[in-house]
């Protein structure tokens, strides 16, 4: 079985340097080979573009535009009357495509499925764009019982649905371990079940989403084998809070690249 691939999120780790260029120095440094972000659109291109080319690092996960953030905004991808903000932020992401929030005085059952279809449509439109280029889509479930009450698209379950009427090969599911657990639990089934839809997958420990070895309720030793048995063949980004400094809380990880080789 081939080792599992790692990639640091630069808007949570290295954050103790100020900007995405010396992070990707210092995820390279560290022994990354790829990185990921949330967002990078406010940053200098110029440098993210001269750190990726001096390191070799691959950048292989951003979030689609989201919105209007100071009135509430977390993506655009299912909020109704906003489909062509939607569609203009395709011009700037790379993958991550936000479903948003549910709108402020929404009640979520009465609205689902205007959502749902909204969502849909707009990735079907999605799909057809990326394809043009490569690139895969994701859909990602957040939870929304601590990190966010009322983002639309929450589970596994629902994301699995709509990537069934949206039918598209380039469209996947991206699979936060924290917020899966968070909702569902039972992440060996999960695992399996959903597995050929998953095209990207992100870890934390729950409930402090700090690393991975930290104190919580996941055994990362565990899941790192089943998805090493499934032959997973993606990147794992380490989206989470380091409880110290970075680098002092990447031993999980060099310890992993140190058993894997």
């Amino acid at each position: 079985m081939p080792p599992l691939k790692f990639c640091a999120n630069i808007s949570w780790l290295f954050s103790e340097l100020p900007d995405f260029g010396q992070r990707i120095y210092a995820a390279a440094s560290a022994g990354f080979q790829a990185v990921e972000a949330a967002w990078l659109y406010d940053a200098d291109l110029q440098e993210l573009r001269r750190a990726k080319e001096a390191t070799g690092v691959e950048v292989v996960l951003i979030n689609t535009p989201p919105g209007d953030v100071k009135a509430g905004d977390l993506g655009l991808g299912a909020v109704p009357g906003r489909e062509a903000e939607f569609k203009q932020g395709l011009d700037l992401a790379l993958i991550h495509l936000m479903a948003g929030r549910i709108p402020v005085g929404s009640d979520k059952t009465a609205i689902a499925k205007e959502m749902e279809a909204i969502f849909v449509q707009n990735l079907k439109y999605a799909a057809d764009i990326l394809s043009k280029e490569g690139i895969t889509g994701l859909i990602e479930p957040i939870n929304t019982r601590i990190t966010d009450p009322r983002y639309f698209l929450d589970s596994p379950h629902q994301a699995a649905a709509i990537l069934e009427r949206v039918g598209k090969p380039n469209i996947k599911l991206q699979m936060d371990v924290f917020h899966w657990q968070i909702m569902d639990g039972n992440l060996t089934q999960n695992i399996q079940k959903y597995f050929p839809l998953i095209g990207h997958i992100q870890i934390a420990q729950v409930p402090g989403r700090n690393e991975p070895d930290s104190a919580g309720e996941l055994n990362y030793r565990y899941l790192f084998s089943t998805l090493e048995k499934q032959d997973y063949q993606g990147y794992i980004g380490c989206e989470y809070k380091p409880l110290g400094s970075t680098s002092e809380g990447l031993g999980w990880v060099k310890d992993y690249w140190t058993h894997s080789k």
